[in-house]
């Protein structure tokens, strides 16, 4: 009689994991995504949509300001598309049965508000005429500019501080509107923390 022995260890915890990775991911968010895959569906709200249930298109570029077309105070919206066999209910309770070709919601993205100065002009007049003001000039300065080109630049050094200021784009128009850069080109995003920013908890292994 052939003696029966006791699982390993190792292969109970494997079991284990199986088990528990198979209720994640018919329950959890990769759930929907095993039902469409799969060809079921699966019933949801339109905002309720999460990251690899939908697909949405880059936004149409501006040739002129390199920002989005329907930049409007500073947020622009780009159409998504649900991916097949998911039904998406609406506020009313309407329900709509999404293909992948049909448009289900359009997603809010920041865009920047621009009034035609030029970064690349903006850099070129500091490092070739600044010595002269014409970048301040340009900027909308005229004290400075003319500060600058009554003393040579401040002797040279005021010209070269603003040439620094510029390319770090931390002197920007007077108006308080950005550069005009390339929509995919070297932007500089500036992140600030104040009293009403969201901290989201720290979570550690």
């Amino acid at each position: 009689m052939a003696a029966t022995w006791p699982a390993a260890p190792e292969a109970v915890a494997a079991q284990l994991l199986g088990v528990l990775w198979f209720v994640s991911v018919t329950t959890g968010s990769w759930g929907a995504a095993a039902i469409a895959a799969a060809g079921g569906e699966e019933t949801l709200k339109c905002e309720d949509l999460k990251l690899g249930q939908y697909i949405c298109k880059d936004p149409k570029i501006n040739d002129a300001t390199q920002e989005p077309v329907n930049c409007t105070n500073y947020t622009a919206h780009v159409p998504c598309f649900p991916a097949p066999n998911i039904t998406c209910k609406d506020f009313g309770g309407n329900e709509t049965h999404f293909t992948g070709n049909e448009v289900g919601f359009l997603k809010p993205i920041s865009c920047r508000n621009v009034n035609g100065y030029s970064y690349k002009v903006a850099v070129a007049l500091s490092l070739f005429l600044g010595w002269l003001g014409a970048d301040r000039f340009y900027l909308g300065y005229p004290a400075l500019g003319l500060l600058k080109f009554c003393t040579v630049g401040f002797c040279g050094i005021g010209s070269l501080i603003d040439f620094i200021l510029i390319s770090m784009q931390i002197v920007g128009p007077s108006d308080g509107s950005s550069y005009i850069i390339d929509y995919y080109g070297t932007r500089l995003t500036r992140l600030s923390i104040t009293n009403e920013t969201f901290r989201k908890t720290q979570l550690y292994p």
